[in-house]
């Protein structure tokens, strides 16, 4: 009996001590990755879906090593941008070439726009980059573009994709302009009424940054006919030292005005945030995380954004800081796909992943 008592008592163990491990809740995988190469900052590109149709822009460059500790991608050698497209809501992706990119890799020239956008068309896309803007009406498939945007002024615009469509001409985009004395940046809140032929500068968000410090890369959703809530990427110091965090806006006069909230303030050491509704009208905010554990994180408020729950960690497995610049939306069946760039600790190239999770209560 003695063999027969032992085998049960080790598949008993056995068993117990595989219903305690924690699976991995999240389903992590690849969009983009090539040897020798450096796939990054979504966040500086875009990503729009249409139910589990998504497509997300990326940039492209060459890897190397960077001593000094910056980004890891080779400044002499030639960068483009990819966009990558799911028709099975993130599971899998085949990478595109823009239409506005040209066989050099770089972008045709910009031109000052001619006729008016249908914002409202059903498969309208927009991007936002520096002092252009593009827009498809086939789901990213052409582009139309690039149009310069007016300066305002201002001798540069740092504009990424962030965007309000609120009528057929009427368009409300979310960016960054140089401070006063030069250099990032300043969020403001711009608006055209006619399609994308004249813009209006309707408000800065928050107050100026100081010397060292930046504002930059908002992300905007509107809570009702006249609020907008935005949530802003900060770099300050104190006492000398640098600190990097994200903080929120919420202006009640459709972009005008706006007042630094109390939550959510994010200590996430230098990376942008997305927000997005929920359909079931919470909002879900993601952001990399760029000290150890380096990974992807994640928060989700009830309340249109009063206040936010506990973070969330989609992943901490990342191999080093240069990682993040998310961007998420909701597929068909509620889950979250979050796309971002990565780095783990078997590779040295960055490439761009994918973390597929349910934000269900």
């Amino acid at each position: 009996m003695r063999p027969t008592i032992f085998l049960l008592t080790a598949l008993l163990l056995t068993n117990l001590s595989s219903s305690q491990e924690t699976p991995d809740p999240y389903k992590h995988g690849i969009v983009f990755f090539e040897e020798g190469r450096f796939g990054g900052w979504p966040a500086n590109n875009g990503i729009w879906s249409w139910g589990d149709e998504i497509v997300v822009g990326f940039t492209l460059g060459y890897y190397k090593d960077n001593p000094e500790g910056g980004h890891p991608i080779d400044s002499d050698r030639p960068r483009t941008i990819r966009q990558a497209r799911s028709l099975d809501g993130g599971e899998t992706w085949t990478i595109e070439i823009p239409s506005y990119i040209q066989q050099d890799g770089g972008e045709r020239p910009a031109s000052q726009l001619q006729e008016k956008i249908d914002f409202t068309h059903p498969h309208f896309a927009a991007r936002f980059r520096n002092n252009r803007f593009y827009y498809s009406y086939d789901r990213c498939r052409t582009w139309s573009g690039p149009f310069l945007l007016p300066d305002f002024g201002r001798k540069g615009l740092l504009a990424r994709t962030d965007y309000i469509v609120n009528g057929k001409r009427d368009l409300m985009a979310f960016l960054a302009t140089e401070k006063d004395g030069g250099g990032e940046g300043w969020p403001c809140c711009i608006r055209t009424q006619d399609g994308g032929l004249t813009w209006e500068h309707i408000g800065w968000i928050g107050e100026q940054p100081g010397k060292g410090g930046y504002s930059i890369m908002p992300s905007t959703l509107r809570i009702n006919e006249n609020s907008l809530l935005s949530i802003i990427r900060r770099r300050g110091e104190i006492e000398g030292e640098r600190i990097w965090w994200i903080e929120g806006y919420l202006s009640p006069d459709n972009g005008r005005d706006w007042y630094l909230l109390k939550q959510p303030t994010i200590n996430n050491h230098g990376n942008p945030p997305h927000m997005i509704f929920l359909k079931d009208n919470r909002i879900v905010l993601t952001y990399g995380y760029r000290e150890k554990p380096y990974g992807i994180r994640a928060v989700i408020s009830r309340d249109q954004g009063k206040t936010w729950g506990e973070e969330i960690i989609l992943r901490s497995d990342g191999g080093g800081w240069d990682l993040g610049y998310p961007r998420t939306v909701q597929r068909s069946d509620g889950k979250c796909v979050t796309v971002y760039y990565f780095n783990d600790r078997d590779h040295q190239e960055r490439y761009i992943a994918f973390t597929i999770w349910d934000p269900a209560p």
